[in-house]
């Protein structure tokens, strides 16, 4: 596979996996509506921030460690425990009346900012352990055969698909936003965190099946 094809399927890939529902969506769209467009960026760079650190596990040949059951077990369990601390806390805010889109308050989850959200929203996911101990790895041992600028280029398309995709919601949420009140937005964080609350009991449920 040369250079060229590597971007552009790294890019192909990595925009299926992050068009699907999940944490770092649902933080996006929270953190979008509050603190608008510049949210995108933001919590794709904890997420990126994240994402090199395992690129580098990758190249270290830690994959097949983050695969075994056990570990993937322990992933989820505390996935599911940070999760519901999110998305509790997102509700939390509502109900006490401090989330505003124009206020201070209630602007993130937990009272955490985008770049915090973001890094918290995937370390939280199991699934996004899985995907790099599985495909992740198999493009990482790819992209080593062109050296640095293989992996370069890997983690450039992929990245590139997660800010695309996240730019997309934001800015539509946006265009939308004067279209949106105080009450509509206590009603999508709380669905918002009703979906992470629900999202953490399944994996704490998938952790615990792991691990037996």
């Amino acid at each position: 596979m040369n250079l060229g094809l590597l971007f552009s399927t790294a890019f192909i890939v990595g925009l299926s996996g992050v068009m699907m529902p999940g944490p770092v969506t649902a933080v996006t769209v929270e953190q979008a509506l509050k603190r608008g467009v510049i949210a995108a960026p933001l919590i794709t760079l904890g997420h990126g921030l994240l994402e090199v650190v395992v690129v580098l596990l990758l190249v270290f040949g830690l994959g097949r460690f983050m695969a075994a059951p056990n570990v993937a077990g322990i992933i989820g369990i505390a996935g599911g425990v940070v999760l519901a601390w999110m998305g509790g806390g997102m509700i939390k805010n509502v109900r006490s009346g401090t989330v505003s889109l124009n206020g201070t308050g209630g602007g993130g989850k937990s009272g955490v900012g985008p770049v915090s959200a973001g890094i918290l929203s995937t370390l939280s996911n199991p699934y996004w352990f899985v995907w790099w101990a599985t495909v992740g790895a198999g493009y990482v041992a790819l992209s080593q055969q062109h050296g640095l600028p293989g992996l370069v280029l890997f983690f450039g398309g992929h990245i590139l698909a997660d800010l695309s995709w996240l730019l997309v919601i934001a800015v539509l949420l946006v265009s939308g936003k004067r279209f949106i009140n105080d009450r509509i937005y206590g009603g999508i964080v709380t669905v918002l965190g009703g979906f992470l609350v629900a999202l953490a009991a399944y994996f704490l449920w998938m952790g615990v099946t792991w691990i037996s």
